[in-house]
C-alpha cells in the first residue's frame, strides 16, 4: 500500500519535471493519478494545484536578480514598467476565461480521454512549429511589444484544457509572433508566476476546510520536491531547446498520449 508521503514525492517529481516543459503538467498528473492510483478525491485534485507554487518559487529563485531589478525599477524605469504591464496584459485573458468557464472546463474536460487526445494534438503542433523557418524579431522576453504579450496570454488560455500545456501554448504563440526559442521559453516562465500563484490562492481558499495538519505535511513534501525538481529542470530545458528545439518533447507527448489511449481502450 502506497503511503500518502510517497504519493506526494512522486507527484512532486512529476510536477517539477513537467510544469515548465511543453508537455502539460496537469495532463501528466491526471494520467499518473488514473493509471498508477496516485491519489483520488478532492484533496489530491487540490494537491496537484497547490504544489505548483513550489515550481513557481524555483523560477523566482533562478531569476531573482532579474526580477528584483524589475521590481525596483518599475516605478522609475519605463522599460521595467512596460514589462510588468506586459505580464499583467498577458495574464488578464486567463483571469477572464477562468472566471467565466473554469467551473465547466473542470467538470467536462478533466478526464484522461481528453488529456490523451490533446497530448497527441499538441505534439503534432510542436513538431510543425519546430520545422517552420520562422523569422526572429525578438530575443529578450522583457522587451516584447505589448500586443505580443496580449496574444501570448490569449494562447495560454487554451491550456485550461488539460493536456494542452500552459508553457507549450505560450511558447508556440511567442515563436509564431517572432520570438526566438529561448526568450519564448523564458517568457512562459515569467507568465507562469501570476497565473499559477492566482490558481494556488483561489484553490487553497476554496478548499481550505479539507486541509488538516496531516494534509498540510503531505502538501509540504510535494511542495519541496517540486521546487527542487523544477530548479534542476528549468536550466537544462533552456539549454536543450536553444540547441535542439522541441522535437523530443513533441514525440514524448505523442507517445504518452497514444499509450494512454491504448490503456483506456483496454479498460484501464
Amino acid at each position: 500500500m502506497m503511503t500518502d508521503m510517497l504519493r506526494a514525492v512522486i507527484l512532486g517529481i512529476v510536477e517539477g519535471v513537467t510544469e515548465f516543459l511543453p508537455v502539460s503538467s496537469t495532463g501528466h498528473l491526471l494520467l499518473a493519478e488514473r493509471f498508477f492510483n496516485l491519489g483520488e478525491g478532492n484533496f489530491w485534485k487540490s494537491f496537484a494545484i497547490l504544489i505548483q507554487l513550489g515550481a513557481i518559487l524555483a523560477i523566482l529563485a533562478l531569476y531573482f536578480v532579474k526580477l528584483w531589478r524589475v521590481a525596483l525599477g518599475m516605478f522609475t524605469n519605463p522599460d521595467d514598467r512596460r514589462f510588468v504591464i506586459g505580464v499583467l496584459v498577458a495574464f488578464l485573458p486567463a483571469v477572464v476565461i477562468g472566471l467565466i468557464a473554469g467551473k465547466y472546463i473542470k467538470e467536462f474536460l478533466f478526464n484522461p480521454w481528453v488529456v490523451c487526445f490533446t497530448l497527441i494534438v499538441g505534439g503534432a503542433v510542436l513538431l510543425w512549429v519546430d520545422q517552420l523557418d520562422l523569422k526572429v524579431y525578438e530575443d529578450d522576453a522583457t522587451r516584447f511589444p505589448l500586443l505580443m504579450y496580449f496574444w501570448i496570454g490569449v494562447a495560454q488560455c487554451l491550456a485550461m484544457i488539460p493536456g494542452v500545456s500552459r508553457s507549450g501554448a505560450s511558447i508556440v504563440a511567442a515563436m509564431l509572433l517572432g520570438a526566438d526559442k529561448r526568450s519564448a521559453a523564458e517568457f512562459s516562465f515569467f507568465l507562469a508566476i501570476p497565473t499559477m500563484v492566482g490558481a494556488f490562492a483561489y484553490d487553497f481558499y476554496k478548499n481550505r476546510a479539507d486541509f488538516t495538519s496531516d494534509n498540510l505535511s503531505v502538501i509540504a513534501v510535494g511542495f519541496v520536491v517540486s521546487f527542487i525538481t523544477a530548479m534542476i529542470v528549468v536550466r537544462a530545458f533552456l539549454n536543450f531547446v536553444t540547441r535542439r528545439g522541441f522535437t523530443f518533447f513533441a514525440w514524448w507527448r505523442v507517445i504518452v498520449g497514444t499509450l494512454g489511449l491504448i490503456a483506456l481502450a483496454m479498460g484501464r
